[in-house]
């Protein structure tokens, strides 16, 4: 008889049942399985490429499914069951047959999930007989899930093949909530998969806060998405939340690690805000444009799918908190996210994100390739828009006490400014921006977000470079973004030698500096006249820049802070000045002549001759004082009548 006279579970992973048959174990030949007895088969199981010699009674004693199909085919003649359709696959079908032979099986967290769904799938409950394997594999799950953190992960992890049985089954959830349960529990307690991040401390080992990290990278994203939801329903720290979510970004996405990098995206380390260090993004984006051109392909192929469906499930549970992601990690999510078209709405909600933290970003994560083909290399359309929800963000907080960051409103303006001016100084190499994109970003920002205006000189400098032929009035037009009152003296010093300049724009130059020394050289006469220990030289340097009034405090330091300087610097502007008035003078003179020759004409000559001929008479008339008025008065009209024939 195939009925079972005695079973028994063992919760170290050994599971049997004894059902009076003489049997030893499964023989596998390739892909087909064989029963090590001597009665012959009389049901064949075909799953996939693998295929099981079996009998019916052990399998129909079990499995309610099995009794339904094994009538069907009794019915048409068939000893042929398929089971392709079974979750877990050939290997939970292999200890499910094992199971009914009463052949001893390991349970481990590994296989258990794929055994439990395929005892569902099987109908192998308890009105078929008492102690099945639906009850024996629900058992063992729940001990596995609730004693261990690595055997939950391991479970977890092998769910990712089974749905949606796993799902139904409840075993996604129930695993999702006993990791996040253990992730906020006492971390001392947890048995662990990785020994990780640890250092040696005088009560012993001391665990990092996001010692789980690691442990729940492994996971597929659908199964990571539960996990972190749980946890953050659990009140884990938005910080800690954001370090897994950074974490499985790097593992699961490989863009996200900067080139020439080995660090994180977690810190900013080797990012600079110079254009130096952008260049070598400038230098590389050759290569961006080559993405970019093939960006369609992979979008749409199954590796940008997968990166797509990652993407949007990351941005849909990072934590509202501000600093809870780096500026960093977000810039280089928006990057891939541009790449593999990842839905609008989710684009937007990134670059807004951006916008709230822009003051800690950096030049080389702004400097976004243009993939959707636009004019530009880069993405400045994109920086705009990044920009504009950083001023919204501004107005709010200003506009909202509570959430007002303070004195440090000023200093992340200040920040963003530099970084404007850095981007601009990049990208105004691109031949292909547009003045009025240039005019538009430099003038986003409010007068008072630069204290110096250096950073969009060297801007507009870079882009009259890369744009030789512009017209004069589109050169005025660009100068005037900037304040020449903000700019320092080194940077007046160049601009009042920089021929790409428009001539009044020099002229404007030269003036302010000379107004800003001129007022700097009073203000110390007035010292010294005021204080009779006035000294002109401070040994303090400190000192003189303190007390200095504010809108010279640039200039003076350049200028070495001392009244020598100064005067050269005043020496210097003067003969300047001299130079260009006596160079306006040349050129007025010039003009002078070319219009006195063009006022010339053809009748101008006769009046020549008549001239020279009236010259003669009143000549000869004085030559001839003996002959009458009257005789001088009729020869005259006839010598004037012969001169106009």
């Amino acid at each position: 008889m195939w009925d079972s006279e005695s079973e028994s579970t063992n919760y170290n992973g050994v599971l049997t049942l004894n059902n009076g048959v003489q049997t030893d174990e499964f023989e596998q030949r390739g892909h087909s399985w064989y029963v090590a007895t001597d009665i012959p088969s009389d049901l064949l199981v075909q799953i996939g490429d693998f295929s099981f010699h079996l009998h019916k009674p052990p399998l129909l004693s079990k499995s309610g499914r099995m009794n339904r199909i094994v009538r069907e085919s009794n019915e048409i003649g068939s000893k042929t069951v398929i089971l392709d359709e079974l979750p877990g696959g050939a290997e939970s079908f292999e200890l499910v047959a094992k199971f009914c032979y009463g052949i001893a099986i390991d349970l481990t967290a590994a296989v258990i999930s794929g055994l439990r769904c395929a005892a569902e799938y099987l109908e192998m409950t308890e009105d078929f007989e008492e102690g099945n394997l639906i009850s024996k594999t629900e058992a063992f799950l729940n001990h596995v899930i609730k004693s261990s953190w690595k055997e939950s992960i391991l479970v977890l992890k092998s769910c990712e093949k089974l749905s949606p049985w796993a799902e139904n089954l409840q075993i996604v959830r129930r695993c999702s909530e006993s990791v996040a349960s253990k992730a906020c529990a006492d971390r001392n307690g947890v048995r662990w998969r990785y020994t990780g991040k640890h250092v040696s401390s005088p009560n012993g080992r001391r665990v990092f806060p996001d010692w789980w990290c690691e442990d729940v990278s492994i996971l597929n994203i659908e199964h990571f998405v539960r996990v972190i939801t749980a946890i953050k329903a659990k009140g884990m720290r938005d910080q800690l939340v954001g370090s897994a979510i950074m974490h499985y970004a790097i593992k699961m996405l490989p863009g996200m690690v900067k080139e020439g990098l080995t660090g994180s995206v977690e810190d900013g380390a080797g990012s600079s805000n110079s254009a130096t260090t952008a260049g070598g993004g400038w230098n590389n984006c050759r290569l961006h444009m080559i993405i970019a051109m093939n960006k369609g392909d992979h979008s749409s192929s199954p590796q940008g799918k997968r990166q797509r469906m990652i993407i949007e499930s990351l941005i849909s549970i990072i934590p509202l908190e501000n600093d809870s992601v780096s500026c960093s990690f977000l810039l280089r999510l928006l990057r891939l996210a541009m790449m593999v078209d990842v839905a609008p709405a989710l684009i937007t909600e990134l670059e807004k994100r951006v916008g709230m933290q822009l003051e800690q970003a950096t030049l080389a994560d702004l400097l976004i390739p243009s993939y959707n083909r636009s004019e530009t290399m880069y993405d400045v359309d994109l920086f705009q828009r990044v920009l504009e929800h950083f001023l919204i963000q501004e107005t709010t907080e200003i506009s909202s006490p509570e959430g007002s960051r303070g004195g440090n409103d000023s200093n992340a303006k200040n920040k963003v400014a530099r970084l404007v001016d850095s981007y601009l100084n990049e990208v105004s190499k691109d031949k292909n921006l547009s003045l009025t994109k240039f005019q538009v970003l430099a003038e986003a920002l409010p007068e008072s977000a630069r204290s110096c205006d250096d950073g969009i000189y060297r801007a507009i400098d870079s882009y009259l470079k890369a744009h030789p032929m512009l017209q004069e009035h589109d050169r005025r037009r660009l100068c005037r973004v900037m304040d020449i009152q903000k700019l320092t003296v080194d940077a007046c010093t160049h601009a009042a030698q920089n021929e790409r300049l428009p001539l009044r724009v020099v002229v404007q130059v030269i003036f302010s500096e000379q107004i800003k020394i001129s007022n700097s050289l009073a203000n110390a006469t007035f010292r010294a006249s005021r204080e009779p220990n006035y000294q002109p030289i401070i040994a303090n340097r400190k000192t003189l820049l303190e007390e200095t009034p504010h809108s010279f405090q640039e200039g003076w330091a350049t200028a070495k802070k001392d009244i020598s300087t100064l005067k050269f610097d005043l020496e210097t502007v003067k003969t300047k000045y001299l130079e260009l008035q006596h160079d306006m003078e040349s050129l007025q003179r010039q003009c002078d002549k070319v219009t006195k020759l063009k006022q010339q004409s053809a009748w101008s000559s006769g009046w020549k001759k008549l001239s020279k001929i009236t010259k003669i008479t009143t000549i000869e008339d004085t030559g001839m004082g003996s002959q009458s008025n009257t005789e001088h008065t009729v020869r005259t009209p006839r010598r004037w009548r012969n001169s106009l024939s």
